[in-house]
């Protein structure tokens, strides 16, 4: 039986969940439902998209029975909301990274998780690339010798979109996409607490993170390194240098299609989509959306390769960074 999905937002990340969906078999996989603030931008949604039904309100969606996971697409500052009313309704969710606004949020959404015993994940969809498991393989097998240092980079020119920099919409370069850059790190390092965190950024005039470093220390002597910012193009690459080789991917290493490993190249190419996407490779969100469908399978309340404490964790560092730099939201208060 096919995993029945429905959509919470129609917006440009639901759009490319969507698209990448449907690169998967549709006996394995079915969009059902889609919800927005607006009726009519729902019903848009679900008529590009073929989708049956379409609701002008998240409670509506909340309500159908005949979904069994939902999507959540919603700026980060409505994760917290969005998410308890599907899994008080116990749907199962996969909500966009990240997760939420800080620590406190995380574990309010996984104690509501565990009440409600749903299945619940944060969408790393990095970790479930196909060079990722690889990378995650070579690893475990010492192909590079004991790991020392990594680094990982993502910078994009993004300023001029408003939730990127307004502070009420959870604008900030760390949030929207350093977040990659830490869960690429702790991915490395198996969900390891670093031993020390430092940060130093600069803010924009809305009080939020136009660019953020964080140097992370881990147990003997190894070391990490993020760097991320929303006003220039960085080499968006990562490293993984150990005592007998290194590992990197080449570009985009929020969605890598390349690897080289020792110098020796690798390609994951991905699948064509069958609409126009927003956001660069979406359509490797098939490879989230396949894990998910595979947990609710094995009656899993929890992804064994992006576990609540990941979550927990990432958000963690998150707050201790944004304090050592000065960004703070309305929900740390």
């Amino acid at each position: 039986m096919a995993t029945r999905w429905g959509i919470c937002t129609a917006g440009q990340i639901s759009n490319d969940f969507t698209v990448a969906l449907k690169t998967l078999p549709p006996e394995d996989h079915q969009v059902v439902a889609v919800a927005a603030r607006s009726l009519a931008r729902a019903q848009e949604f679900a008529q590009k998209h073929d989708i049956p039904r379409a609701y002008g309100s998240y409670d509506e969606l909340a309500n159908d029975p005949e979904i069994d996971v939902v999507y959540v697409g919603t700026i980060h500052p409505r994760h917290l909301p969005v998410s308890l009313l599907f899994m008080k309704a116990k749907k199962n969710v996969l909500c966009e990274k990240p997760l939420a606004m800080n620590l406190r949020e995380v574990q309010e959404m996984v104690a509501a998780a565990k009440l409600n015993n749903v299945f619940f994940m944060e969408a790393v969809w990095t970790r479930f690339f196909p060079a990722s498991m690889e990378i995650s393989r070579l690893l475990a097998q010492g192909e590079v010798g004991e790991v020392k240092m990594v680094r990982a980079d993502f910078g994009v020119s993004i300023a001029h979109i408003p939730r990127t920099v307004e502070k009420e919409l959870g604008g900030g370069a760390l949030l929207d996409i350093g977040v990659y850059c830490l869960q690429f790190i702790l991915m490395v390092f198996n969900g390891e607490r670093p031993e020390c965190i430092q940060a130093t950024g600069v803010c924009l005039d809305t009080r939020v993170d136009e660019a953020m470093v964080v140097t992370l220390r881990f147990s003997r002597g190894r070391m990490a390194v993020c760097r991320c910012t929303v006003t220039t193009e960085l080499p968006n690459d990562a490293v993984i240098s150990g005592t007998k080789g290194t590992i990197r991917v080449p570009e985009h290493m929020w969605c890598p299609t390349r690897l080289l490993v020792n110098g020796k190249e690798t390609q994951y190419p991905l699948p064509e989509p069958h609409l126009p996407l927003n956001f660069t490779f979406s359509t490797g969100m098939r490879y989230e959306a396949e894990e998910v469908r595979q947990c609710l399978l094995k009656g899993l309340k929890e992804c064994p390769r992006m576990t609540h404490a990941d979550s927990a964790l990432l958000a963690e560092i998150m707050d201790e960074a944004r304090r050592q730099v000065g960004v703070t939201y309305s929900q740390d208060c």
